[in-house]
């Protein structure tokens, strides 16, 4: 099993429960399934999953409201088929007539340590002899030359990651005292990550021109923080839907 251990830090981020309808609120902490957008950010293929095994919070957990403005509707996918194969269509949104301005309550100055290792799935060309150690040092060699394909960010796409990094281990002596002053935290029920029915195979099995589903559950678990760890690997045994 190939595992790392990265260093995460941001100015600020957003976590937010999926039980808040309007205003966006955020978790004390990350969920697994965000710390997996931000590897898939870096690398990711068909042939690979990441699984999170332990989660450090060094920095103390503060929170700031903000106002944010967002925009209501989503770009019609019909619009922009009519006008790939030459038909009139207006598929832009004018953000002037759709602007929304929520409030958010979200995470500012934060430095999370993160323990995962990748799996192999068997989908598409992970056949190959050698794979597990090939997707080794792809990952490992994308964390060093900080690349990534697509920004990574913190919950939300508007709050960047700053610094992302390989690290040989987590200096205790960097958690902050007024999180180790807090002992053993029950979080209570969190988002895990969503789950998506396809399983990540397209439902037309087509790998060239892919369909996949966009029905998916959300499945949750009940992490403790002790002295500022998570231990993702025991609690995730529990998970439900």
């Amino acid at each position: 099993m190939y595992g790392f251990k990265v260093i995460v830090e941001g100015d600020y981020a957003c976590f937010t429960r999926p039980e808040m309808k309007v205003e966006r609120v955020s978790y004390d902490v990350p969920t697994p399934g965000a710390i997996e957008g931000i590897l898939k950010s870096i690398y990711w293929k068909p042939a690979i999953r990441y699984v999170v095994d332990k989660i450090v919070v060094f920095n103390p957990i503060e929170f700031m409201n903000v106002r944010r403005n967002e925009v209501k509707d989503k770009v019609s996918f019909t619009a922009v088929k009519k006008l790939l194969n030459g038909k009139e269509a207006d598929p832009c949104i004018y953000a002037s007539e759709k602007r929304s301005q929520r409030a958010a309550m979200i995470l500012k100055n934060v430095k999370y340590g993160v323990e995962f290792h990748f799996e192999l799935t068997g989908l598409k060309n992970d056949a190959e002899p050698d794979g597990e150690n090939k997707h080794y040092n792809i990952i490992k060699r994308r964390l060093e030359r900080g690349q990534f394909f697509r920004v990574p960010c913190m919950g939300c796409s508007e709050f960047p990651v700053k610094k992302i990094y390989i690290t040989e281990a987590f200096c205790q002596n960097d958690i902050s005292p007024q999180i180790r002053a807090m002992g053993d935290v029950d979080f209570g029920y969190m988002s895990y990550k969503v789950v998506f029915h396809d399983g990540g195979i397209p439902v037309n099995n087509d790998w060239e021109n892919p369909k996949f589903s966009d029905r998916a559950d959300t499945v949750y678990y009940r992490p403790h923080m002790i002295d500022g760890v998570i231990d993702v690997a025991k609690y995730r045994e529990e998970c439900k839907c």
